[in-house]
């Protein structure tokens, strides 16, 4: 048993104080970030709010804003490599999805809105801030096709740039799963626009490259409970997500959607195995 002198010739007993400090560090680290996250939220939604019943660049600049000092919040240091992002004309980014991370991490570097299946839309709290940042649900049944595809040819009409995830679900973080073409409908929207594929890989861990065995650690799938699972991240310093940006593609160079879904999940999918593989 370790002991060090204490005063008046007493002895501190060093074992079993150690050992528990991590995870004290860490409860107080998700502690510090939730109270850190609210008071963002309510500092940035206030005048989102009234911003996004006016013209003007102001209900996009806010979000972008509001999700990078999130990523700020959360120790999330958010890396864009790769093709020169479009600005003439709305795009429409299409790219893996791994975990709720996905939303701040991408809302910090793309001045974009989401579209998100409709139970985000019923989510508490969730909820509001996907309002608040603009977020289009989709609910994926035939009956309400029509209308959402309006509403996104819509935004596009305003010049809105969409992000959208094909794989039409999270990940395990290992892999890319097959993008679906009937999530890229919006590419034949008579709308001018561009479809620009991007990777998403977080690839830093407690300053630390990240490991294989670590690459769930990340990924937010399955039966995983939101609460538990930003517990478990929010524990952790010196996270990285590295964005790769990849060419835009028009979408009316004649591919079909089915084609369209095959070229950028393979650019998606073999850049994410080389961001792993490289680990710089």
């Amino acid at each position: 048993m370790a002991e060090t002198p204490g005063r008046a010739g007493r002895t501190v007993e060093l074992d079993g104080v150690w050992p528990a400090w991590p995870r004290v560090a860490g409860a107080v680290r998700v502690v510090l970030r939730v109270l850190a996250i609210l008071i963002w939220t309510v500092i940035c939604g206030l005048p989102q709010a009234v911003l996004i019943f006016l013209p003007g660049p102001g209900k996009v600049r806010v979000p972008l804003l509001y999700w990078r000092g999130c990523c700020w919040c959360m120790g999330m240091t958010v890396r864009v490599t790769g093709a020169p992002m479009v600005h003439d004309m709305p795009v429409v980014f299409v790219g893996n999805h791994t975990s709720w991370l996905d939303i701040p991490v991408l809302g910090a570097a793309l001045p974009a809105c989401f579209i998100a299946k409709g139970e985000v839309g019923k989510w508490p709290v969730i909820s509001i801030i996907s309002r608040l940042g603009r977020t289009i649900f989709v609910s994926r049944k035939v009956a309400g096709a029509a209308r959402e595809n309006a509403d996104i040819r819509g935004r596009l009409t305003q010049g809105d740039s969409l992000i959208l995830f094909p794989e039409g679900t999270t990940s395990d973080g290992a892999r890319v799963m097959p993008f679906r073409s009937a999530f890229l409908a919006v590419a034949e929207s008579e709308v001018p626009h561009r479809l620009q594929p991007f990777t998403l890989v977080y690839d830093r861990l407690d300053f630390l490259p990240v490991r294989r065995a670590d690459r769930s650690l990340f990924a937010w799938f399955g039966d995983m409970e939101l609460a538990s699972h930003f517990n478990q991240i929010a524990r952790h310093r010196g996270l990285r997500a590295t964005i790769v940006l990849h060419p835009p593609i028009d979408p009316k160079s004649g591919l079909s959607r089915k084609r369209l879904a095959q070229q950028t999940w393979h650019q998606v999918a073999v850049s994410a195995a080389e961001i792993r593989r490289n680990r710089d």
